[in-house]
C-alpha cells in the first residue's frame, strides 16, 4: 500500500474543513426533525460520524452539504423506524405516571369496573377475562371457549365497547389511566363468579 500523496492529504483537509463549516447548517436542519436541542445534536453527531466514515463514497464536484443532509434524513428515518418497532407502548408507559395516585379514586374506579364486567353476558365476560386479564392468546381462548378465533375477537370487541358505554368512557386508554393498577384483583374475583 502506498502512502497518501500530498494532493490526497490536501483534498482530505479541504473536505474536513468544509464539513466543519457545515455544522451550523446541519444543526439547523436537525432541528426540523427534532424538537429537543440535545436530540438534534445527537442526530448531527451521528450524521457526521457516518459521513466521515463514508467520505470515500462522496463524489467530488457534487454538493457535500446535500450529501450530508441526505445522510441525516436517512439516519433520522431509520431511528424512527427502529423506535416504532422497539417502543410501541412508550406513550402508555407506566413509568411516566405519578408513583402514587389517590387510593380512593382507584377503589371507586375498580368497583365500577368490576360491576360493569359482571353485567357483561357470560360469553363476553369469559373472553374479556381470558384475554384482557389473564393474557391468554386468541387461539387458546378459542379452544377454551369452543369457538372460532373470529368469534373470540368479535366477543372481545363487543365486551370492550359495552364496558366503555357503561362506564361513560370514550376510549380504553382513558378507562385504564385511572384504574389499571387496582382493577386486576377485582377483575379476577369477578371472573370466578
Amino acid at each position: 500500500m502506498r502512502p497518501p500523496r500530498k494532493a490526497d492529504r490536501s483534498r482530505q483537509r479541504d473536505s474536513d474543513d468544509e464539513i466543519v463549516s457545515l455544522i451550523p447548517a446541519l444543526r439547523a436542519f436537525a432541528r426540523t426533525f427534532c424538537h429537543e436541542v440535545s436530540d438534534a445534536d445527537d442526530l448531527v453527531q451521528e450524521t457526521l460520524t457516518k459521513g466521515l466514515a463514508a467520505i470515500d463514497q462522496f463524489s467530488p464536484g457534487t454538493s457535500l452539504k446535500s450529501w450530508l443532509f441526505t445522510i441525516m434524513r436517512n439516519t433520522f428515518y431509520t431511528r424512527i423506524k427502529s423506535y416504532m418497532r422497539e417502543a410501541p407502548g412508550r406513550i402508555d408507559c407506566i413509568s411516566g405516571k405519578p408513583v402514587m395516585m389517590a387510593s380512593q379514586e382507584w377503589s371507586i374506579r375498580a368497583l365500577e369496573l368490576k360491576h360493569a364486567i359482571q353485567r357483561l353476558p357470560q360469553q363476553q365476560r369469559e373472553v374479556l377475562v381470558l384475554i384482557g386479564v389473564l393474557g391468554t392468546s386468541y387461539e387458546d381462548t378459542a379452544g377454551i371457549c369452543g369457538c372460532a378465533v373470529g368469534t373470540v375477537k368479535s366477543r372481545l370487541s363487543r365486551a370492550r365497547l359495552r364496558l366503555l358505554d357503561e362506564l361513560g368512557e370514550k376510549s380504553l386508554q382513558t378507562l385504564f389511566e385511572t384504574s389499571v393498577v387496582s382493577t386486576a384483583p377485582a377483575t379476577h374475583s369477578a371472573s370466578r363468579r
